[in-house]
């Protein structure tokens, strides 16, 4: 069964989402639907998605609609704001982390599998 990525868009669905990470990991997607490099990596994230089940919470957040949300991630994690970004949690904390090119499936997938192991 495909999995399916969550919009986060209130300040509460980030908070139970990062809470959630103390059960299972966490994978946040700052996504600029107006950006090319945004839609490529978005493309291949869905794609991997549909044909894989990753044992991890899967989150979108639209960074236009939503910048003081996404904000509001920078400044909790102390990681900088970038566009497209991924953003591995676990137990409350960024244990991986890409932006640009390096926000892709491949890089979600191996992250998720180093905490596995």
């Amino acid at each position: 069964m495909p999995t399916t990525m969550q919009t986060l868009s209130t300040a509460a669905e980030l908070d139970r989402a990062i809470a959630g990470s103390a059960q299972r990991p966490v994978v946040i997607f700052k996504h600029s639907p107006t950006c090319g490099i945004s839609a490529q990596a978005y493309e291949s994230i869905l794609a991997w998605l549909s044909a894989a089940t990753p044992d991890a919470a899967m989150f979108v957040l639209p960074v236009q609609s939503g910048r003081l949300l996404s904000r509001a991630v920078a400044e909790r994690f102390g990681i900088r704001h970038e566009s497209p970004q991924v953003l591995v949690i676990d137990q409350d904390r960024v244990v991986w982390h890409g932006s640009h090119f390096r926000a892709t499936a491949e890089g979600i997938r191996a992250a998720l599998d180093k905490l596995a192991a």
